[in-house]
């Protein structure tokens, strides 16, 4: 079962809710996204912690429902 891109975005900004949320599926299978997030929360926080916070917020779909996901973070500049 695929995720839409309003789905992904509406569980991050759940998480997140000052980002700046972009989603693009890659192969229109509903199974492959990018996404590039931006919030002011991930400021001073290593990238990798940017990432976990994001794929927290997916509430265990990444691997499941959401079969891959490239992520894009960064604070605002």
């Amino acid at each position: 079962m695929a995720m839409q891109p309003a789905e992904i975005e509406a569980l991050i900004k759940s998480a997140l809710p000052d980002a700046e949320v972009t989603i693009e599926d890659l192969a229109g299978d509903g199974d492959h996204y990018a996404a590039k997030v931006i919030s002011e929360s991930f400021r001073g926080i290593s990238r990798v912690k940017q990432h976990q916070i994001v794929y927290a917020a997916l509430q265990g779909r990444m691997g499941g429902v959401l079969h891959a996901l490239a992520l894009q973070t960064s604070a605002p500049e």
